[in-house]
């Protein structure tokens, strides 16, 4: 069906929920679904929807419910879980004027340690209110009034005014807003200058920072992101994403401005059954979706293509847009491989980039034209990002330069450098960190009078005449052994010496006393001494072989040991501190070098070495191997090769 009555030179509007009213109140769109819900594990059948007349009913009646206690500028955590009724809630929030923190909701029960974001978002952003569905409400109550050990977290919650997503939602969702007829009201929401969200970095390079977004910077960045990929509201959009914050969240923006149709899961049922991913593009016939890159291998791999009833067509995606840099060509390649003899166009690959520090997009490769990845350049194994020698009009208030991170002067092209981005859509800074908002969203080019620049901690690269960016990967990351190289080379080539043991985008490098370490997790508890040392010379072997790195130190761990973000990404600051502290389910460790080959099993198998800091073990001399006992593998990652891990699960 097309929607004849959306005009694409309608103003823009300087917030998203303005745009929500607009469509609501055309007759075409009134009963046109925006978000479509499929619940984990179920058919897909088996869904809810939600038009937009209903949304804007909805979202008007939850803004006058939380208006009573609260008031305009306060400040409100969200704990529900995904699904409709936290769309509600977030838009809901903006029309009320307040300021939001959706953060995943950890287990009432505060068993697993899986709390510590939860009072992390508390104690910085200091809310009145928190907002949850009424049966979380009632474990939360029944943990205060339990004899809990967490003083601090028991007066956290105490402090809160709990307010029921019953209570604020529509008495009666059977009254249609058709019935009604267009409604037209002053509108009373955020400005585009209020801040209105804090949404937190992944935490790839440390602890997660909460970063302060203004209605209007969030509308900007989804107008820009809008015209990028080309959306209107013909456009069907399939999202598995978190919906807390960066991409899950922007596309729930980016879905209003451009009047289309969302269809969402669960990021669990993504992992649970990958398949659900290409079902759902299928039915619904979906132009644009997002994912990780780590996505898709995990979907050649485990994708169930010739499983499951129904047949898989994606010919209608226009949009594969690929976030998580680094994007390797391979990977894309192979998945563009497998699934064109399903439809897939490859001219549909959309390697995007951005970070939270600028609402979410930056910026993408992607153009409506072209027959083949192939046709895409490369550079050192990697796909670009962005194409800076274009003229359009997308990108004429959005200036990205590589600047030297020492002197601040802009390097010339084939040169590395940080990447730093001037836009409207830049963030207004962090909360509660001054000092560290001056250093990143203040950055000025050296004896130049410039705009003021975000630095974004990532490297990158500009090659050709059409002037590709190449995200690189994270300045705080990169390995300065000798040379300097980021370390998911040195990952890569580690998972490629043993694929058949290892698991794939599990893997962490880092420096050690000017030592290259490399913890790789195993795919299973292997007992063998002989194999594992082994895939230890192995690993060794092949990054010297493929990157030319001398590895110091390899550490075998088992599955789900390697900490990531809840977008996948490898937390190597939190795996070396955990391999230091002892706290690595470690099954066998080998060292090189000064030390000998010599090779030993430490961290919380040996009783013996049980935090003792050393990263669990001694320094070289003695040569012994101790395998951990049998023990059922309760671990799961949210990687390329595996489902997500219960512990990760809580910040979904």
């Amino acid at each position: 069906m097309n929607y004849e009555n959306y005009d694409p030179s309608y103003p823009d509007q300087p917030v998203v929920d303005l745009y929500l009213q607009v469509w609501a109140n055309l007759p075409a769109f009134r009963s046109k679904p925006a978000f479509v819900w499929v619940e984990d594990g179920a058919a897909i059948d088996a869904k809810s929807t939600l038009t937009y007349a209903q949304l804007n009913d909805s979202v008007q009646c939850i803004a006058s419910q939380l208006l009573v206690p609260l008031q305009r500028g306060d400040t409100v955590v969200i704990l529900c879980s995904p699904g409709l009724e936290l769309v509600e809630t977030i838009f809901g929030c903006q029309r009320a004027g307040l300021l939001s923190v959706p953060i995943s909701p950890p287990d009432p029960s505060f068993t697993n340690q899986n709390f510590h974001h939860l009072i992390r978002a508390l104690s910085q952003t200091k809310p009145k209110a928190a907002i949850a569905h009424p049966t979380y409400i009632t474990s939360i109550n029944h943990y205060i009034s339990s004899s809990s050990s967490n003083k601090k977290l028991v007066h956290m919650l105490q402090s809160l005014h709990w307010i029921s997503t019953v209570d604020i939602k529509a008495k009666d969702r059977k009254l249609q807003h058709s019935q009604l007829g267009p409604k037209f009201s002053p509108y009373k929401g955020c400005r585009a200058e209020d801040v209105y969200l804090v949404q937190y970095t992944s935490g790839a390079t440390g602890i997660p920072k909460p970063v302060l977004v203004t209605a209007g910077s969030a509308a900007h960045n989804v107008r820009t992101a809008r015209k990028a990929y080309d959306l209107h509201p013909n456009s069907v959009i399939v999202s598995w994403l978190p919906q807390y914050h960066d991409c899950g969240l922007m596309f729930l923006l980016l879905t209003i401005v451009s009047g289309a149709t969302s269809i969402l899961t669960s990021p669990a049922a993504f992992v649970n059954r990958p398949r659900l991913w290409l079902e759902l593009i299928t039915q619904f016939r979906a132009t644009c979706t997002p994912v990780p890159s780590f996505a898709l291998p995990l979907v050649v791999k485990r994708g169930g293509i010739d499983k499951g009833t129904s047949p898989i067509h994606l010919w209608s995606l226009q949009n594969l847009i690929i976030i998580n840099e680094p994007i390797y060509r391979d990977a894309v390649e192979q998945f563009v491989n497998v699934f064109r003899t399903f439809g897939l166009n490859p001219s549909s690959i959309s390697p995007s980039y951005g970070l939270a520090e600028n609402c979410t997009f930056v910026s993408t490769v992607w153009r409506p034209c072209g027959n083949d990845v192939p046709n895409m350049p490369s550079y050192n194994k990697l796909l670009p990002s962005a194409r800076l020698g274009q003229n359009d009009d997308e990108l004429v208030d959005m200036d990205i330069i590589v600047v030297n991170e020492e002197t601040h002067e802009a390097v010339e092209d084939g040169i590395e450098g940080e990447i730093w981005v001037s836009s409207p859509s830049n963030a207004s800074g962090y909360l509660g960190h001054p000092t560290m908002t001056r250093e990143v969203y203040y950055g000025r080019l050296k004896n130049k009078v410039s705009r003021c620049f975000l630095r974004t901690g990532d490297r990158g690269v500009v090659k050709g005449d059409e002037r590709y960016l190449f995200v690189m990967g994270r300045c705080a990351d990169v390995i300065k052994n000798h040379e300097e190289i980021h370390p998911h080379y040195i990952e890569t080539a580690a998972y490629n010496s043993s694929p058949g043991f290892l698991r794939a985008g599990c893997s962490a490098a880092f420096e050690i006393s000017n030592r290259v370490v490399v913890v790789v997790e195993m795919q299973r508890s292997e007992k063998e001494i002989g194999v594992l040392r082994k895939i230890c010379e192995g690993v060794r072997k092949g990054v010297a072989e493929e990157e030319r790195v001398e590895v110091g130190i390899v550490v075998l761990v088992r599955s789900g040991s390697v900490p990531k973000t809840t977008s996948g990404k490898i937390q190597r600051w939190a795996a070396k501190d955990k391999l230091i502290g002892g706290k690595m389910s470690v099954l066998m460790e080998m060292r090189f070098g000064d030390y000998g080959d010599s090779f030993s099993s430490f961290g919380t198998i040996i009783g013996e070495n049980e935090g003792k800091g050393d990263y669990g073990g001694g320094r070289g001399g003695k040569t012994k191997a101790v395998v951990g006992e049998e023990r059922e593998d309760i671990f799961l990652s949210f990687s390329s090769n595996g489902p997500l891990r219960p512990s990760l699960l809580s910040f979904l």
